[in-house]
């Protein structure tokens, strides 16, 4: 009898183990801070080399100068480059809004952020500032920026919700988010441009302009806030057609 109860009791344990397992949220590969906000339901590319091409055949085609025109940077503005990698947009940004200017450069590379600060202290870039960013964060101040530059990075965000729905008070009235990316799969450093309208409308921003140009080797995405922030439960995930939800449905 002795044996047969603690059998009993072994296989108790187990169910009760299996039914824990299966009561865990299913978000544990997700950070805390990112679990009130929906599941990007798509795959995202691994972070790659924050230099996305030379410097100079980027400048050989016009590339910045291209971006900042359609932006409409000016002199005197505030400019957030997130992912600013080496800085090839920081660099330039600083230049065209000038000594009343501000440009905030944010990275989740650590490393990328020290060379960089290397570089502002190099060239003697007064008006940058440097700042260390979370996947799901950009932690930037409220009510700062007149453009948010998001170049080639799009594409690496594990959280686009939570991002988006933290960097939206850091916009000024007038503000707009400058997006450049490439239209290929989101796995291979690219983003269907239909999949970024859809993400960027449910945390409330409303596409202004977009455009291909070979001087950018991709796309131009411009967007501006509209309405209320929604709650982060009112918000419903992107899912193109033939992908599956990570839950199971389609």
């Amino acid at each position: 009898m002795k044996r047969l109860h603690a059998i009993c009791s072994a296989l108790s344990l187990s169910a009760t183990a299996l039914l824990l397992t299966a009561c865990e949220p299913v978000d544990q590969d997700r950070p805390l801070t990112s679990r009130d906000f929906p599941r990007a339901y798509r795959p995202v590319s691994a972070t790659g080399s924050n230099a996305f091409s030379t410097e100079q055949i980027r400048d050989d085609r016009r590339e910045a100068q291209t971006v900042m025109d359609k932006a409409n940077i000016n002199e005197g503005m505030t400019v957030a480059d997130l992912g600013a990698g080496e800085g090839y947009y920081t660099v330039r940004l600083a230049t065209r809004v000038g000594e009343n200017g501000r440009v905030l450069a944010q990275d989740i590379d650590e490393e990328a952020l020290r060379r960089l600060g290397n570089r502002v202290e190099r060239e003697r870039l007064d008006n940058v500032s440097i700042k260390l960013g979370a996947e799901d964060d950009p932690r930037l101040p409220d009510n700062s920026f007149d453009r948010v530059f998001m170049v080639h990075m799009y594409h690496e965000i594990t959280e686009p919700y939570a991002f988006l729905w933290r960097m939206r008070p850091s916009l000024r009235d007038g503000g707009q988010v400058i997006v450049v990316d490439v239209d290929r799969p989101a796995d291979q450093h690219g983003i269907d441009p239909q999949l970024l309208f859809c993400e960027f409308e449910r945390v409330g921003f409303r596409l202004v302009d977009f455009d291909l140009k070979p001087e950018i080797a991709g796309y131009y995405a411009q967007f501006e806030a509209v309405g209320d922030r929604p709650q982060p439960h009112e918000i419903e995930p992107c899912v193109q057609p033939g992908e599956d939800r990570m839950d199971g449905s389609t």
